[in-house]
């Protein structure tokens, strides 16, 4: 079930925005955060990404002009993905599209029973997981050096 609605859900946004899920993922993680930037770093680390992954990735997102990269001021090292203006006009023409595909081809099928004992195992199974994770040692780069926090200039 899972490979099937990821693959008709991923068509869905390809085929009318030109977007896949993980473009999406970064756009949507971007418009929300403060500044709309977020330290490549702990945008990995919410995709589960290695950095070398992401940073290709945004490379390719940066050369459709979704996103940009700032370096951080106060570390060499560090960088922040910015979301651009064309890149927040392609999240806000996506993101109806996107949304009702989700309600289409799973949210709508659902009783709302089965909404509420999905919303169950799936906090069991989270639970269970973050339990798993809790002994798994950071990344590097999983939080902020001083003076690169999100949303710092």
């Amino acid at each position: 079930m899972k490979a099937l609605l990821d693959l008709q859900i991923s068509r869905e946004l390809a085929g009318n925005q030109g977007l896949s899920e993980p473009d999406y993922d970064v756009l949507t993680s971007l418009s929300d955060a403060p500044e709309r930037q977020i330290r490549l770093s702990e945008m990995a680390d919410r995709m589960l990404w290695s950095k070398s992954r992401l940073s290709h990735h945004v490379t390719r997102m940066q050369q459709r002009g979704l996103v940009s990269r700032k370096e951080c001021d106060s570390d060499g090292r560090g960088a922040f993905i910015v979301l651009t203006d064309e890149g927040m006009a392609t999240l806000e023409a996506a993101a109806p599209g996107h949304v009702a595909a989700v309600r289409a081809h799973f949210i709508d099928l659902l009783t709302e029973e089965q909404i509420r004992v999905l919303g169950d195992v799936t906090e069991t199974v989270l639970e269970h997981l973050r339990a798993q994770d809790q002994g798994r040692p950071a990344g590097a780069g999983s939080s902020p050096r001083p003076g690169c926090a999100a949303g710092s200039s």
